[in-house]
């Protein structure tokens, strides 16, 4: 640390931040490996085995990043050229560079959620069928749950039931973009089948809450993971000796999944104080798992410079707009952490309150 560089608080840019416990190293170091190309590595095999089991879905697959599991997923939904819908915020549009258009063929439209909450209706009424030689027909509809840009919210189980009801009808698959579906089913109380059932593809992210160093497991029947597992291929994600990987994600399901619940309550924490020093800058009532946002509108400095003044105190967080900054609580920041992270960025509000 640099004189007059601030000591370290807590770095709430995001919870892919984590870093291996010693228990998770020492699994990774030991674990039995093979050739994963040839399906020939037990601890691979054993993790996809394990994922598929705990969303009642036939086979998994075990892939570098949850970008490349979603775009596998719903390539293998959505054959080149037809249309994917998706929440005006979603990960798959926003983030994952164009992906799904650029190597898939892959066109989308989407419906807004202003609370970033699923409306299974609202996501109904842009399905189209195939219409003669110039209207593309809906192959896929994918949810995001939890939903990130809209603060880490929830998908009502009830809203995901509804939608696969009316999918099915249709003959439309459903994708979930499951990155943080751990922490959904921690806050909601639902089980990890509940989820697995209203979906064809689901995609777990293991280097989030979960704390694993890096990977993502795809799952849905065996007919879907076959063709995901020649996609990936293709895109460049198959790996060799990937059980020292995919121990991480054995390790972070068997202890990291319960303890969710401590960052989605220091998540509250922060907005909570937030909130006490200047009304309107976070909402505490809506910040249901480990993300919350705070609004600058308020204040007399935008949601950079606001992030640069909480950087010079030692807490780190993400500008998103102009007027919007995430905070991501995860296994690396304690109680006494986020305490003080909780009151730096109050008394930064108070200073900055127009």
């Amino acid at each position: 640390m640099s004189a007059g560089q601030a000591a370290p608080v807590a770095d709430l840019r995001s919870d892919t931040l984590t870093r291996p416990s010693e228990g998770m190293r020492r699994a990774m170091a030991y674990a039995d490996v093979g050739d994963d190309v040839y399906a020939e590595d037990p601890t691979v095999n054993a993790l996809e085995a394990r994922v598929a089991e705990m969303f009642g879905h036939e086979a998994g697959l075990f892939c570098p990043s949850g970008t490349m599991t979603n775009m596998l997923g719903v390539a293998a939904s959505v054959p080149r050229g037809t249309e994917l819908l998706a929440e005006s915020r979603a990960h798959v549009l926003r983030a994952e560079v164009g992906g799904h258009a650029a190597l898939a063929g892959v066109t989308s439209r989407t419906w807004i959620s202003p609370d970033g909450t699923l409306d299974a209706d609202a996501a109904m009424s842009l399905a189209e069928r195939a219409n003669g030689y110039n209207q593309v027909g809906t192959a896929a509809i994918t949810v995001e749950n939890t939903h990130n840009f809209s603060g880490g919210r929830v998908a009502a189980l009830d809203e995901l039931r509804r939608l696969r009801t009316l999918t099915a009808e249709r003959g439309i698959r459903v994708h979930m973009d499951g990155a943080r579906v751990a922490n959904a089913v921690v806050a909601s109380g639902c089980s990890f089948a509940d989820q697995g059932e209203c979906v064809d593809s689901l995609s777990l992210c293991m280097s989030k809450g979960l704390g694993a160093p890096v990977g993502s497991v795809l799952t849905g029947d065996a007919e879907l993971i076959g063709e995901a597992r020649y996609l990936r291929k293709r895109y460049g994600g198959g790996m060799r000796q990937a059980g020292i990987l995919a121990a991480a994600g054995h390790y972070a399901l068997e202890h990291n999944v319960d303890r969710l619940a401590e960052d989605h309550a220091r998540a509250h924490l922060i907005a909570a104080r937030v909130a006490e020093a200047v009304p309107g800058t976070c909402d505490p009532d809506i910040v249901e798992t480990n993300i919350a946002f705070l609004s600058t509108a308020a204040l007399t400095v935008d949601a950079a410079e606001f992030a640069e003044l909480a950087a010079a105190r030692g807490v780190r967080i993400t500008p998103l707009g102009e007027q919007a900054c995430r905070l991501v609580t995860h296994l690396d920041v304690d109680d006494a952490a986020a305490g003080s992270a909780a009151r730096i960025l109050a008394e930064l509000a108070e200073r900055t309150a127009a």
